[in-house]
């Protein structure tokens, strides 16, 4: 059996519809984070599925751009989640305006 890229291709779905689901209904700060960067692996996913069919490395390019935005993201929005999380414990999305000074 050989796998091609149509496979790759439905487990990029599978994974966006799976991170833009639980960003929809769960309303933890922590999970919602953890839901946007699972939507964001899976068109990392695409890039390189697509890239590997084409035989081109600008969608590997791409990926390795998109993963240097996705640490500083990371650095920058465990941060805030933390800051909320100090504040008020079992906090939602709804208390973001907690950091208003």
């Amino acid at each position: 059996m050989t796998i091609t890229g149509n496979y790759y291709l439905v487990v990029a779905a599978l994974l966006f519809t799976t991170g833009a689901v639980g960003l929809v209904v769960r309303r933890n700060a922590l999970v919602m984070f953890m839901c946007v960067e699972l939507m964001l692996n899976a068109v990392n996913l695409t890039f390189v599925a697509f890239a590997r069919m084409l035989d081109d490395v600008g969608g590997q390019v791409i990926v390795f751009f998109t993963l240097v935005v996705a640490a500083a993201e990371v650095a920058v929005g465990l941060a805030i989640i933390v800051a909320i999380f100090r504040r008020r414990p079992g906090a939602t999305a709804d208390d973001v305006n907690l950091l208003k000074g």
